[in-house]
């Protein structure tokens, strides 16, 4: 019986099939390389070679150390590390998130940053129970609405946070939103006091959450986990045990309180 070769699935979008071939040719090689190499490597004209190059080089997926020579850049390695961080703290926090909303019977969320919103990639919840507050994975928001996004700010430096609030203009969805810098580093000041963060109704009226930081093994905050649930519902006791299940992941991912 003949053997048939299975042919692996190429773009259908002609300039993403070449703008993956180039990044295979620049992924070959440490060093940079040369316009001509690259083109003779992939087969493309040199001209369209450099049109696709730069505007690789605008997005930053490319470099130019110099005139004419292009070599990987710094933000395939930024959405890397993004994609390493979530597969790792996804795999180490799903089994005690599952056992934190079986405690609690209100919906735990992962969280992330990025940029200058969080991103919620994982969630534990019951479809059986009564009101809930679920999050989409995949749905993201404001640092300075949410409980995990304080986490995160507060781990930032004064002129970060300055710059963050320039840059945002901390603009506000609910009465209760924090839209003045002074407010807000005297909110953060007490969530790097505590260790913890909290969002009353300043997301979303009617919810509130609360918030513990994950650690990773040089001590960095990689990522927060929270239980959001309906304003006159989120019991302050679930607070140790969320930080519990919180130090549990951290130590999953290699994080000792000695850091």
């Amino acid at each position: 019986m003949k053997k048939e070769h299975v042919l692996a699935p190429t773009p259908t979008i002609q300039v993403i099939e070449r703008m993956f071939s180039l990044i295979d040719v620049l992924a070959s090689r440490e060093e940079a390389i040369s316009l001509k190499e690259i083109s003779e490597k992939t087969g493309l004209h040199p001209s369209t070679a450099h049109r696709i190059l730069n505007d690789l080089a605008t997005g930053r997926f490319v470099d130019r150390p110099e005139a004419g020579n292009y070599r990987l850049g710094m933000r395939l390695l930024e959405l890397g590390n993004l994609v390493k961080g979530r597969l790792n703290v996804r795999d180490a926090a799903l089994s005690p998130m599952r056992e934190l909303h079986k405690l609690i019977q209100q919906p735990v969320n992962l969280s992330m940053r990025q940029g200058d919103e969080i991103v919620y990639i994982e969630r534990a919840y019951s479809e059986r129970s009564g009101m809930q507050v679920v999050r989409a994975i995949g749905g993201r928001a404001p640092l300075h609405l949410t409980s995990v996004g304080k986490l995160f700010l507060a781990a930032d430096d004064p002129l970060r946070v300055r710059s963050y609030a320039t840059r945002t203009g901390l603009s506000g969805q609910t009465r209760n939103s924090i839209t003045q810098l002074q407010v807000l580093e005297r909110e953060l000041s007490r969530v790097k006091q505590y260790g913890i963060a909290r969002d009353n109704e300043e997301l979303e009226l009617g919810v509130r959450c609360i918030a513990a930081g994950i650690y990773d093994d040089q001590g960095k905050l990689l990522a927060g986990l929270s239980i959001s649930a309906p304003a006159d519902r989120l019991d302050e006791s679930w607070l140790p045990k969320l930080q519990t299940t919180a130090r549990e992941i951290s130590t999953t991912l290699g994080y000792s309180e000695s850091l």
